[in-house]
């Protein structure tokens, strides 16, 4: 299968590119927030201001690019690796900080921000996303439009039964939904050619009657069009589709992974000549759209912004203890409202 890609490795851009110059900047400036704080993150874990920790540098294109195409009113269903596609749709720095704190504070994001929270068993969300999707298609239009759902996952997670199911029941019921994949190349410690025959994980799109394409993961630009087309056939009624980004997680697993016991440094080093962050501002570069007084300048805002939502988060208030069972049903059943008695007595 073809990889779509809109710029070289090292980030010139071959023929002309599909957004203008504002998106470009635009598309740029959430790319390297999102490097930004994926940077940070793994600073603060260490310093014991969060908890373990997914770092996702290398893979931010395919993240940001997706949820570039997607609109306020659409809905984000993410695995636990999606930080960064869940700050470009919109999740306060805040709140994550505190999500990855495990502050129950952080675990309810804010009213306006549709996005589910992050899943840590494997594809798991993948179901629940096409259940939303449904739903929001049996309601049809809001405001004149019809909101969709992105979801991810990663390559491991289309070997788990849940992956088939969900794409099965998208496609039978025309769900409004875009499943992205980031073939990363590793299920952890597993190597994708271990646990999947198929050469392309988009080619599984064809046994479901749906679009499947690849492409090249670390272009923030492929990534974005692609995502493009696919909204606008989901809001349409086409029904979803299959995107399979080529991307290649840099970072461990997790802030307690030692990714050299399982692969080589080499492999790594391969793979950073074509970061996503790089490219992009090269081709930015290229087109005299950016230059290091620009760079310098984001960064300070960027900076500026880590800062205080880091001093948001130290004052985060903890929450009451009744509000655990208040959130889960729109009327608490009598279970609950029996439960939120008692923890409110005894607080």
């Amino acid at each position: 299968m073809e990889t779509l890609a809109y710029l070289s490795d090292e980030g010139i851009p071959k023929g002309n590119l599909p957004f203008d110059d504002d998106d470009l900047v635009r598309g740029y400036r959430a790319l390297r927030r999102a490097r930004f704080w994926d940077e940070r993150a793994s600073v603060l874990q260490r310093q014991g201001k969060l908890g373990v920790y997914p770092p996702y540098r290398g893979q931010e294109a395919a993240q940001v690019g997706t949820m570039l195409a997607f609109e306020p009113s659409d809905w984000l269903v993410p695995s636990y690796r999606e930080s960064a596609a869940a700050l470009t749709h919109g999740l306060p720095l805040a709140t994550l900080i505190l999500y990855w704190r495990a502050h129950p504070a952080g675990w309810r994001f804010p009213e306006g921000v549709n996005i589910l929270p992050f899943y840590v068993p494997i594809a798991t969300q993948l179901p629940q996303a096409v259940g939303l999707a449904h739903a929001l298609r049996l309601r049809g239009a809001q405001n004149g439009s019809q909101p969709i759902v992105a979801t991810f996952v990663g390559d491991g997670g289309t070997s788990e039964g849940d992956f088939h199911e969900a794409l099965n029941f998208a496609s039978v019921f025309e769900a409004p939904a875009v499943f992205i994949v980031q073939n990363n190349g590793w299920a952890i410690s597993v190597p994708t050619t271990r646990q999947m025959k198929t050469k392309r994980v988009a080619a599984r799109a064809a046994g479901y009657e749906m679009p499947g394409v690849t492409v090249d993961g670390n272009d923030l630009l492929a990534v974005w069009k692609v995502a493009q087309e696919a909204v606008a056939r989901a809001r349409e009624g086409g029904g979803p589709t299959l995107i399979e980004a080529m991307t290649y997680r840099v970072a461990p697993h997790t802030t307690s992974d030692d990714p050299s016991r399982y692969r080589t440094e080499e492999e790594a080093a391969s793979w950073i000549g074509r970061d996503p962050v790089k490219r992009m501002r090269t081709a930015l570069a290229h087109l005299t759209l950016w230059d290091d007084a620009q760079e310098e300048a984001l960064l300070e805002e960027l900076r500026a912004e880590l800062e205080a939502a880091v001093r948001e988060a130290d004052d985060a208030p903890t929450p009451a203890p009744e509000e655990i069972v208040e959130h889960v049903f729109e009327t608490m059943t009598p279970d609950q409202l029996r439960a939120w008695e008692v923890l409110r007595e005894r607080a």
